[in-house]
Protein backbone atom coordinates (compact mmCIF):
# COMPACT_ATOMS: atom_id res chain seq x y z
CA UNK A 1 0.00 0.00 0.00
CA UNK A 2 1.82 3.32 -0.74
CA UNK A 3 1.51 6.74 1.80
CA UNK A 4 -2.12 7.32 0.71
CA UNK A 5 -3.14 3.57 0.19
CA UNK A 6 -5.74 2.21 -1.89
CA UNK A 7 -9.10 4.60 -1.93
CA UNK A 8 -11.41 1.39 -1.99
CA UNK A 9 -9.78 -0.44 0.55
CA UNK A 10 -9.22 2.54 2.65
CA UNK A 11 -12.50 3.88 2.42
CA UNK A 12 -14.28 0.41 3.54
CA UNK A 13 -12.10 0.40 6.66
CA UNK A 14 -13.14 4.13 7.41
CA UNK A 15 -16.79 2.67 7.29
CA UNK A 16 -16.27 -0.29 9.64
CA UNK A 17 -14.66 1.89 12.23
CA UNK A 18 -16.90 4.88 11.67
CA UNK A 19 -20.43 4.06 10.82
CA UNK A 20 -20.81 3.54 14.98
CA UNK A 21 -19.01 6.50 16.07
CA UNK A 22 -21.86 8.75 13.96
CA UNK A 23 -25.05 7.08 15.52
CA UNK A 24 -23.44 6.93 19.46
CA UNK A 25 -21.32 10.42 19.19
CA UNK A 26 -22.08 12.84 16.60
CA UNK A 27 -23.31 15.33 19.05
CA UNK A 28 -20.37 14.81 21.58
CA UNK A 29 -17.77 17.46 22.28
CA UNK A 30 -14.82 16.66 23.52
CA UNK A 31 -13.93 19.77 24.72
CA UNK A 32 -16.21 19.65 28.39
CA UNK A 33 -14.59 16.43 29.67
CA UNK A 34 -11.52 15.86 28.92
CA UNK A 35 -8.24 17.67 29.03
CA UNK A 36 -6.56 20.38 26.90
CA UNK A 37 -3.80 18.05 24.81
CA UNK A 38 -1.18 20.18 26.50
CA UNK A 39 -2.33 18.96 29.88
CA UNK A 40 -1.21 15.08 28.97
CA UNK A 41 2.37 13.91 28.73
CA UNK A 42 2.96 11.88 25.72
CA UNK A 43 4.09 8.31 26.47
CA UNK A 44 7.40 8.75 25.55
CA UNK A 45 7.61 11.86 27.59
CA UNK A 46 5.91 10.71 31.14
CA UNK A 47 8.13 9.70 33.58
CA UNK A 48 5.97 5.98 34.15
CA UNK A 49 7.78 2.67 33.64
CA UNK A 50 6.73 0.42 30.47
CA UNK A 51 6.31 -2.75 31.39
CA UNK A 52 6.63 -4.35 27.88
CA UNK A 53 3.96 -5.92 25.51
CA UNK A 54 4.18 -8.80 27.57
CA UNK A 55 2.03 -7.25 30.41
CA UNK A 56 -0.77 -7.14 28.25
CA UNK A 57 -0.80 -10.28 25.76
CA UNK A 58 -2.22 -12.99 28.55
CA UNK A 59 -5.36 -15.16 26.95
CA UNK A 60 -7.68 -13.75 29.24
CA UNK A 61 -6.07 -10.09 29.11
CA UNK A 62 -6.01 -9.23 24.91
CA UNK A 63 -3.93 -11.80 23.99
CA UNK A 64 -6.99 -13.87 22.60
CA UNK A 65 -7.02 -15.50 19.51
CA UNK A 66 -10.67 -14.20 18.44
CA UNK A 67 -12.83 -11.32 20.24
CA UNK A 68 -15.15 -12.30 23.40
CA UNK A 69 -18.58 -13.05 22.58
CA UNK A 70 -19.63 -11.58 25.64
CA UNK A 71 -17.26 -9.00 26.85
CA UNK A 72 -17.23 -5.46 26.47
CA UNK A 73 -13.99 -4.87 24.65
CA UNK A 74 -12.28 -7.50 21.87
CA UNK A 75 -9.94 -8.87 24.22
CA UNK A 76 -7.78 -9.74 21.02
CA UNK A 77 -5.97 -6.39 20.71
CA UNK A 78 -2.39 -8.07 21.16
CA UNK A 79 -2.93 -9.89 18.61
CA UNK A 80 -4.37 -8.21 15.84
CA UNK A 81 -1.70 -5.82 17.01
CA UNK A 82 1.13 -9.13 16.85
CA UNK A 83 -0.25 -10.16 13.33
CA UNK A 84 -1.56 -6.99 11.45
CA UNK A 85 -0.44 -3.64 12.60
CA UNK A 86 2.71 -2.19 10.84
CA UNK A 87 3.92 -0.69 13.79
CA UNK A 88 4.53 -4.22 15.85
CA UNK A 89 7.07 -4.56 12.50
CA UNK A 90 8.53 -0.92 13.04
CA UNK A 91 11.71 -2.48 15.08
CA UNK A 92 12.50 -5.27 12.66
CA UNK A 93 12.63 -3.12 9.36
CA UNK A 94 15.36 -1.97 10.89
CA UNK A 95 17.07 -5.28 10.01
CA UNK A 96 16.27 -4.98 6.21
CA UNK A 97 18.65 -3.97 3.38
CA UNK A 98 17.12 -1.03 2.67
CA UNK A 99 17.43 0.60 6.28
CA UNK A 100 20.82 -0.77 6.74
CA UNK A 101 22.00 1.07 3.41
CA UNK A 102 20.22 4.23 5.24
CA UNK A 103 22.30 3.95 7.69
CA UNK A 104 25.74 3.56 6.56
CA UNK A 105 25.10 6.62 3.74
CA UNK A 106 24.20 8.25 7.51
CA UNK A 107 27.34 6.96 9.09
CA UNK A 108 25.56 5.21 11.70
CA UNK A 109 27.10 2.21 12.76
CA UNK A 110 23.78 0.15 12.80
CA UNK A 111 20.53 1.30 12.60
CA UNK A 112 18.53 -0.72 15.28
CA UNK A 113 21.17 0.95 17.77
CA UNK A 114 21.05 4.49 16.96
CA UNK A 115 18.68 7.10 18.94
CA UNK A 116 17.85 8.52 16.27
CA UNK A 117 15.83 5.78 14.77
CA UNK A 118 14.61 3.63 17.57
CA UNK A 119 12.74 6.99 18.81
CA UNK A 120 10.00 6.18 16.20
CA UNK A 121 10.67 2.83 15.38
CA UNK A 122 10.44 1.49 19.13
CA UNK A 123 9.54 2.41 22.32
CA UNK A 124 12.51 3.99 23.12
CA UNK A 125 12.08 5.37 26.91
CA UNK A 126 15.18 5.98 28.88
CA UNK A 127 16.81 2.63 30.06
CA UNK A 128 15.55 3.36 33.78
CA UNK A 129 11.47 3.27 32.55
CA UNK A 130 11.83 -0.41 30.93
CA UNK A 131 10.30 -2.63 33.03
CA UNK A 132 11.42 -6.38 33.54
CA UNK A 133 9.58 -7.62 30.32
CA UNK A 134 10.12 -5.00 28.35
CA UNK A 135 12.50 -5.26 24.72
CA UNK A 136 12.84 -2.65 22.72
CA UNK A 137 12.29 -5.69 19.56
CA UNK A 138 8.95 -5.39 20.31
CA UNK A 139 8.90 -2.51 18.28
CA UNK A 140 5.78 0.74 18.83
CA UNK A 141 4.55 -1.72 20.99
CA UNK A 142 1.33 -0.92 23.70
CA UNK A 143 2.84 1.31 26.12
CA UNK A 144 3.95 3.99 23.00
CA UNK A 145 0.49 5.10 22.47
CA UNK A 146 -1.51 3.84 25.51
CA UNK A 147 1.31 5.42 27.91
CA UNK A 148 3.85 3.38 30.28
CA UNK A 149 1.51 1.18 32.32
CA UNK A 150 3.39 0.96 35.68
CA UNK A 151 0.47 2.96 37.48
CA UNK A 152 -2.69 2.23 35.31
CA UNK A 153 -2.23 -1.30 34.72
CA UNK A 154 -3.74 -2.53 38.24
CA UNK A 155 -6.45 -0.47 38.52
CA UNK A 156 -7.22 -1.45 34.76
CA UNK A 157 -6.85 -5.22 35.08
CA UNK A 158 -9.01 -4.91 38.25
CA UNK A 159 -12.01 -4.02 35.90
CA UNK A 160 -13.29 -1.49 38.67
CA UNK A 161 -11.62 1.95 37.56
CA UNK A 162 -13.68 4.34 35.36
CA UNK A 163 -11.77 5.36 32.30
CA UNK A 164 -10.98 8.47 34.01
CA UNK A 165 -9.27 6.89 36.79
CA UNK A 166 -6.96 5.18 34.08
CA UNK A 167 -6.03 8.51 32.13
CA UNK A 168 -5.69 10.11 35.56
CA UNK A 169 -3.18 7.39 36.15
CA UNK A 170 -1.07 7.67 33.22
CA UNK A 171 -3.16 5.79 30.62
CA UNK A 172 -3.39 7.90 27.35
CA UNK A 173 -6.65 9.22 26.31
CA UNK A 174 -6.28 8.41 22.45
CA UNK A 175 -9.83 8.54 21.88
CA UNK A 176 -9.82 12.29 21.75
CA UNK A 177 -8.62 13.74 18.17
CA UNK A 178 -6.52 16.37 19.92
CA UNK A 179 -4.43 14.33 21.98
CA UNK A 180 -4.36 11.67 19.75
CA UNK A 181 -2.95 13.94 16.72
CA UNK A 182 -0.10 15.04 19.18
CA UNK A 183 0.62 11.67 19.51
CA UNK A 184 0.98 10.31 15.94
CA UNK A 185 2.58 13.51 14.80
CA UNK A 186 5.26 12.76 17.06
CA UNK A 187 6.87 10.79 14.73
CA UNK A 188 4.31 11.00 11.72
CA UNK A 189 6.13 14.59 11.34
CA UNK A 190 8.47 15.12 14.42
CA UNK A 191 8.53 16.94 17.64
CA UNK A 192 11.21 18.88 19.93
CA UNK A 193 12.72 15.31 20.99
CA UNK A 194 12.32 13.54 17.71
CA UNK A 195 13.15 14.62 14.33
CA UNK A 196 13.76 13.68 10.42
CA UNK A 197 15.95 15.94 8.56
CA UNK A 198 16.51 16.11 5.25
CA UNK A 199 19.89 14.28 5.82
CA UNK A 200 18.10 11.10 6.52
CA UNK A 201 15.51 11.87 3.49
CA UNK A 202 18.28 12.24 1.28
CA UNK A 203 19.93 9.12 2.72
CA UNK A 204 16.85 6.92 1.51
CA UNK A 205 14.41 7.28 4.39
CA UNK A 206 10.90 7.28 3.19
CA UNK A 207 8.60 10.45 2.23
CA UNK A 208 6.74 11.16 5.52
CA UNK A 209 2.74 11.86 5.01
CA UNK A 210 -0.24 11.63 7.80
CA UNK A 211 -4.25 12.83 7.67
CA UNK A 212 -5.30 11.46 11.33
CA UNK A 213 -8.31 10.28 10.08
CA UNK A 214 -7.34 8.83 7.42
CA UNK A 215 -4.50 6.83 9.53
CA UNK A 216 -6.23 5.82 12.15
CA UNK A 217 -9.39 4.35 9.91
CA UNK A 218 -6.48 2.10 7.82
CA UNK A 219 -4.86 1.03 11.06
CA UNK A 220 -6.10 -2.55 12.15
CA UNK A 221 -8.77 -1.60 14.71
CA UNK A 222 -8.43 -3.20 17.80
CA UNK A 223 -11.29 -1.86 19.49
CA UNK A 224 -15.23 -1.42 18.48
CA UNK A 225 -17.39 1.56 19.09
CA UNK A 226 -20.36 0.72 20.62
CA UNK A 227 -22.65 1.39 22.99
CA UNK A 228 -20.39 -0.11 25.77
CA UNK A 229 -17.35 2.19 24.18
CA UNK A 230 -19.86 5.39 24.21
CA UNK A 231 -20.59 4.62 27.77
CA UNK A 232 -16.80 4.89 28.90
CA UNK A 233 -15.39 7.39 26.04
CA UNK A 234 -16.29 10.31 24.32
CA UNK A 235 -16.50 9.56 20.45
CA UNK A 236 -15.48 11.49 17.66
CA UNK A 237 -16.55 11.43 14.44
CA UNK A 238 -14.42 11.17 11.22
CA UNK A 239 -14.68 14.20 9.85
CA UNK A 240 -14.31 16.31 13.12
CA UNK A 241 -10.83 13.88 13.83
CA UNK A 242 -10.13 14.96 10.16
CA UNK A 243 -10.51 18.63 10.62
CA UNK A 244 -8.93 18.44 14.26
CA UNK A 245 -5.76 16.75 12.17
CA UNK A 246 -5.16 19.35 10.05
CA UNK A 247 -5.12 22.01 13.03
CA UNK A 248 -3.01 20.32 15.37
CA UNK A 249 -0.43 19.27 12.49
CA UNK A 250 0.00 23.00 11.29
CA UNK A 251 0.62 24.03 14.48
CA UNK A 252 2.86 20.96 14.96
CA UNK A 253 4.58 22.19 11.86
CA UNK A 254 4.27 25.69 13.33
CA UNK A 255 6.49 24.30 16.60
CA UNK A 256 9.56 23.00 14.28
CA UNK A 257 9.84 25.86 11.99
CA UNK A 258 9.92 28.30 15.09
CA UNK A 259 12.84 26.12 16.70
CA UNK A 260 15.98 27.30 16.04
CA UNK A 261 18.03 24.19 16.42
CA UNK A 262 16.05 22.61 13.76
CA UNK A 263 15.91 25.53 11.20
CA UNK A 264 19.56 25.47 10.17
CA UNK A 265 22.06 22.86 8.55
CA UNK A 266 25.12 23.77 8.28
CA UNK A 267 24.95 27.65 6.40
CA UNK A 268 21.71 26.20 4.59
CA UNK A 269 17.87 25.98 6.00
CA UNK A 270 17.00 22.80 7.28
CA UNK A 271 15.15 21.40 3.87
CA UNK A 272 12.72 18.86 5.36
CA UNK A 273 10.84 22.01 6.36
CA UNK A 274 10.53 22.76 2.41
CA UNK A 275 7.83 20.96 0.42
CA UNK A 276 9.58 18.34 -1.60
CA UNK A 277 8.15 19.13 -4.91
CA UNK A 278 9.17 22.73 -5.07
CA UNK A 279 12.91 21.91 -5.44
CA UNK A 280 12.12 18.12 -6.53
CA UNK A 281 10.69 18.69 -10.25
CA UNK A 282 11.94 17.88 -13.43
CA UNK A 283 12.87 21.89 -14.97
CA UNK A 284 10.54 20.68 -18.13
CA UNK A 285 7.60 20.22 -16.30
CA UNK A 286 5.39 23.39 -16.22
CA UNK A 287 3.49 23.04 -12.80
CA UNK A 288 4.04 26.11 -10.47
CA UNK A 289 0.75 27.68 -9.58
CA UNK A 290 0.09 30.71 -7.48
CA UNK A 291 -1.81 29.75 -4.07
CA UNK A 292 -3.97 31.81 -1.68
CA UNK A 293 -2.04 31.11 1.74
CA UNK A 294 1.37 31.14 -0.08
CA UNK A 295 1.66 34.43 -1.80
CA UNK A 296 5.38 33.92 -3.33
CA UNK A 297 6.41 33.64 -6.68
CA UNK A 298 7.67 30.73 -8.80
CA UNK A 299 11.00 29.22 -8.35
CA UNK A 300 11.42 29.82 -4.68
CA UNK A 301 11.73 27.30 -2.60
CA UNK A 302 8.57 26.68 -0.04
CA UNK A 303 7.52 25.85 3.33
CA UNK A 304 5.09 22.76 3.59
CA UNK A 305 1.24 24.17 2.83
CA UNK A 306 -0.45 21.26 2.77
CA UNK A 307 -2.42 21.82 6.30
CA UNK A 308 -2.85 25.27 5.47
CA UNK A 309 -4.92 24.71 2.56
CA UNK A 310 -6.77 22.46 3.82
CA UNK A 311 -7.54 24.50 6.93
CA UNK A 312 -8.53 27.56 4.53
CA UNK A 313 -11.12 25.34 3.39
CA UNK A 314 -12.56 23.92 6.89
CA UNK A 315 -12.60 27.79 8.08
CA UNK A 316 -13.67 29.09 5.04
CA UNK A 317 -17.06 25.68 5.96
CA UNK A 318 -16.97 25.86 9.61
CA UNK A 319 -15.00 29.18 11.41
CA UNK A 320 -15.57 32.31 8.50
CA UNK A 321 -14.05 34.54 11.25
CA UNK A 322 -11.03 32.63 11.39
CA UNK A 323 -10.08 32.25 8.13
CA UNK A 324 -8.78 35.44 6.89
CA UNK A 325 -6.20 35.29 10.14
CA UNK A 326 -5.10 32.05 9.15
CA UNK A 327 -4.63 33.22 5.25
CA UNK A 328 -2.81 36.55 6.16
CA UNK A 329 -0.28 35.08 9.09
CA UNK A 330 0.49 32.32 6.31
CA UNK A 331 1.51 34.60 3.96
CA UNK A 332 3.15 36.00 5.90
CA UNK A 333 5.46 33.34 7.27
CA UNK A 334 6.16 32.71 3.43
CA UNK A 335 7.10 35.76 3.05
CA UNK A 336 9.66 36.05 6.54
CA UNK A 337 11.10 33.02 5.04
CA UNK A 338 12.36 34.60 2.22
CA UNK A 339 14.00 37.43 4.24
CA UNK A 340 15.06 36.76 7.69
CA UNK A 341 15.30 33.86 9.92
CA UNK A 342 14.07 35.06 13.24
CA UNK A 343 11.35 36.86 11.55
CA UNK A 344 10.17 33.22 10.13
CA UNK A 345 9.97 31.99 13.40
CA UNK A 346 7.78 34.65 15.10
CA UNK A 347 5.77 34.51 12.16
CA UNK A 348 5.36 30.77 12.63
CA UNK A 349 4.80 31.39 16.50
CA UNK A 350 1.51 33.68 14.98
CA UNK A 351 0.53 30.49 12.48
CA UNK A 352 0.76 28.28 15.50
CA UNK A 353 -2.11 30.52 17.65
CA UNK A 354 -4.31 30.50 14.74
CA UNK A 355 -4.42 26.42 14.30
CA UNK A 356 -4.45 26.24 18.20
CA UNK A 357 -7.78 28.24 18.08
CA UNK A 358 -8.81 26.60 15.05
CA UNK A 359 -8.28 23.48 16.89
CA UNK A 360 -10.07 24.23 20.01
CA UNK A 361 -13.15 25.58 17.78
CA UNK A 362 -13.13 22.77 15.90
CA UNK A 363 -13.17 20.26 19.23
CA UNK A 364 -16.44 21.92 20.53
CA UNK A 365 -18.41 21.49 17.24
CA UNK A 366 -20.34 18.59 16.19
CA UNK A 367 -19.48 18.41 12.57
CA UNK A 368 -23.55 18.04 11.53
CA UNK A 369 -24.57 17.14 8.14
CA UNK A 370 -24.58 20.85 6.99
CA UNK A 371 -20.70 20.73 7.58
CA UNK A 372 -20.13 17.44 5.94
CA UNK A 373 -22.04 19.04 3.04
CA UNK A 374 -20.07 22.12 3.14
CA UNK A 375 -17.12 20.64 3.52
CA UNK A 376 -17.26 18.80 0.36
CA UNK A 377 -18.23 21.40 -1.86
CA UNK A 378 -15.30 23.25 -0.67
CA UNK A 379 -12.98 21.01 -1.05
CA UNK A 380 -13.77 20.21 -4.86
CA UNK A 381 -14.00 24.08 -5.34
CA UNK A 382 -10.83 24.83 -3.44
CA UNK A 383 -9.25 21.88 -5.38
CA UNK A 384 -10.48 23.12 -8.77
CA UNK A 385 -9.78 26.72 -8.16
CA UNK A 386 -6.37 26.50 -6.72
CA UNK A 387 -4.92 23.61 -9.37
CA UNK A 388 -2.98 22.15 -6.75
CA UNK A 389 0.60 22.56 -8.42
CA UNK A 390 1.84 20.84 -4.96
CA UNK A 391 1.52 17.32 -4.93
CA UNK A 392 0.76 17.31 -0.41
CA UNK A 393 -2.03 19.03 -0.91
CA UNK A 394 -3.26 17.05 -3.51
CA UNK A 395 -2.63 14.09 -1.31
CA UNK A 396 -4.29 15.56 1.61
CA UNK A 397 -7.69 16.69 -0.60
CA UNK A 398 -8.08 13.40 -1.46
CA UNK A 399 -8.00 11.56 1.89
CA UNK A 400 -10.29 14.58 3.29
CA UNK A 401 -12.87 13.34 0.45
CA UNK A 402 -12.61 10.05 1.53
CA UNK A 403 -13.62 10.83 4.90
CA UNK A 404 -16.35 12.95 3.87
CA UNK A 405 -18.09 10.75 1.30
CA UNK A 406 -18.17 7.88 4.35
CA UNK A 407 -19.62 10.74 6.27
CA UNK A 408 -22.25 11.08 4.58
CA UNK A 409 -23.14 7.41 3.68
CA UNK A 410 -23.09 6.87 7.78
CA UNK A 411 -25.44 9.38 8.53
CA UNK A 412 -27.66 8.63 5.82
CA UNK A 413 -27.48 11.28 3.49
CA UNK A 414 -26.53 9.45 1.06
CA UNK A 415 -27.65 5.76 -0.15
CA UNK A 416 -25.01 2.85 -1.05
CA UNK A 417 -25.24 3.34 -4.55
CA UNK A 418 -24.74 7.21 -4.55
CA UNK A 419 -21.86 6.41 -2.12
CA UNK A 420 -20.34 3.58 -4.07
CA UNK A 421 -20.30 5.97 -7.28
CA UNK A 422 -18.56 8.87 -5.25
CA UNK A 423 -16.24 5.98 -4.01
CA UNK A 424 -15.37 4.22 -7.23
CA UNK A 425 -14.94 8.53 -8.95
CA UNK A 426 -12.31 9.09 -5.90
CA UNK A 427 -10.41 6.06 -6.95
CA UNK A 428 -9.18 8.52 -9.78
CA UNK A 429 -7.91 11.05 -7.33
CA UNK A 430 -6.07 8.53 -5.19
CA UNK A 431 -4.70 6.93 -8.85
CA UNK A 432 -3.63 10.61 -9.14
CA UNK A 433 -1.77 11.43 -6.07
CA UNK A 434 -0.51 7.27 -5.94
CA UNK A 435 3.02 8.54 -6.38
CA UNK A 436 4.77 11.84 -6.07
CA UNK A 437 7.21 11.53 -8.77
CA UNK A 438 4.77 11.40 -11.38
CA UNK A 439 2.17 13.22 -9.67
CA UNK A 440 0.47 16.33 -12.23
CA UNK A 441 -2.07 18.87 -11.35
CA UNK A 442 -3.98 18.03 -15.07
CA UNK A 443 -4.69 14.92 -13.68
CA UNK A 444 -5.66 15.78 -10.48
CA UNK A 445 -7.91 18.33 -11.86
CA UNK A 446 -9.68 15.78 -14.14
CA UNK A 447 -9.97 13.60 -11.31
CA UNK A 448 -11.36 15.89 -9.16
CA UNK A 449 -13.96 17.18 -11.81
CA UNK A 450 -15.08 13.18 -11.85
CA UNK A 451 -15.73 13.05 -8.35
CA UNK A 452 -17.58 16.26 -8.75
CA UNK A 453 -19.79 15.16 -11.58
CA UNK A 454 -20.81 11.81 -8.91
CA UNK A 455 -21.39 14.19 -6.60
CA UNK A 456 -25.10 14.53 -5.22
CA UNK A 457 -27.27 17.91 -5.26
CA UNK A 458 -28.27 18.29 -1.79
Amino acid sequence: MSVVGKGEAMSGNRLVARAAAWVLGAFVALAGGAAQAADVALPHQAKDVHLGVASCAGSTCHGAVAPWRDSNVLQNEYTTWMAKDPHAKAYSVLLNDHSKRIAKNLGIPAAHEAKVCLDCHADNVAPAQRGAQFQLSDGVGCEACHGGGERWLGIHVSGKATHAQNVAAGLFPTEDPKHRANLCLGCHLGDETRAITHKIMGAGHPRLAFELDTFTSIQPAHYRVDDDYAKRKAVANGVKTWAIGQAIALSKFMDLVADPARNRDGIMPEFVLYDCQSCHTPLNNMTWQAQATQGIGPGVPRLHGANAAMLKVIAAAVAPGMQAELVERSRALHAASQRDKAEMERAAKALKQTADKLADSFAGRAFDGNDIRALMQALVAAGLQEGYADYASAEQTTMALSAVIDALKATGQVDPTRHRGMQQALEACYAAVKQDATYTPAAFTAALQQFQAAMPAF
